[in-house]
C-alpha cells in the first residue's frame, strides 16, 4: 500500500523543522496498512497537571494518520487533514506513548485512519478517527 522503498530513516527526516520534531515524535515502523510512530510524555507535551496533554494526543495521532496517507498518494497529489475526533481514556504521566494509525478506508478522494494511541503498559491512553482529503499540489 505504501510507496516502494520509503526507508523510516527518510520519512524521519520530513520531520525537521516540523511540529513533530518539536513533539520529538518518530515514526518507529511501517506495516501492511499501518504506521507507528512515538512521543515522549513530558514537559513538551505535559499539560499543568503534569499529565499528557489531549491536545498533543491530537498532534501525534493526526502526524502518523496524515504521514501514512502522503506515503500512499501519487506524486502530483497530497493529503491533507480534514476531521479528526478524540477520546481521552486515561491519563499518560511519563515515558512513551505508541500511536498506531490504521487504514479503514483509501479511497480516490479521502482516506480514513483509526490511530489507538497506547502507554508503555500498553494500556489504551486515547482513541482518534481521522478523515484525510486528497488534494492536486
Amino acid at each position: 500500500m505504501f510507496k516502494n522503498g520509503i526507508s523510516l530513516e527518510k520519512i524521519n527526516e520530513l520531520r525537521n523543522g516540523t511540529l513533530l520534531e518539536s513533539l520529538d515524535i518518530w515514526i518507529t515502523e511501517i506495516g501492511d496498512n499501518y504506521l507507528i510512530g512515538t512521543m515522549p510524555v513530558d514537559k513538551r507535551t505535559f499539560q499543568p497537571f503534569k499529565i499528557l496533554h489531549g491536545g498533543a494526543s491530537v498532534a501525534l495521532a493526526e502526524s502518523i494518520g496524515s504521514m501514512a496517507s502522503n506515503l500512499i498518494v501519487e506524486e502530483n497529489q497530497m493529503a491533507v487533514g480534514l476531521e479528526i475526533n478524540a477520546n481521552h481514556i486515561r491519563s499518560a504521566q511519563k515515558g512513551l506513548v505508541t500511536g498506531k494509525a490504521t487504514a479503514v478506508h483509501i479511497g480516490r478522494k479521502t482516506h480514513v485512519w483509526n490511530i489507538e494511541i497506547r502507554d508503555q503498559e500498553q494500556k489504551l491512553v486515547c482513541i482518534c478517527r481521522l478523515t484525510m482529503m486528497i488534494i492536486e499540489k
